[in-house]
């Protein structure tokens, strides 16, 4: 895989975050409003199945996605401020 593809998975999952932020304020004040749920739930799976692909490919993301047993992954790569991002 290129980073090009992992830098725009990246960008894909922050865009997905944002979406399921602005929701989660509308949902607050309009919590009876099925469009707007179902939405919310749409984008929380794009979301979901976004962050298990950048996963797989490349590494955990979320320190609670290190799988593996033998070594904490999460240092594993540069940090955002190394140029990871």
């Amino acid at each position: 895989m290129s980073e090009n593809k992992k830098a725009d998975l990246m960008h894909r999952i922050t865009e997905l975050s944002f979406v399921l932020d602005e929701m989660r304020l509308f949902l607050d004040t309009h919590p009876e409003c099925a469009e707007g749920l179902e939405y919310y739930n749409r984008h929380a799976r794009l979301r979901a199945e976004a962050i298990d692909e950048y996963t797989r490919l490349y590494g955990p993301i979320r320190f609670y996605d290190v799988t593996d047993t033998n070594s904490w992954q999460w240092v594993a790569g540069p940090w955002p401020w190394e140029g990871a991002c």
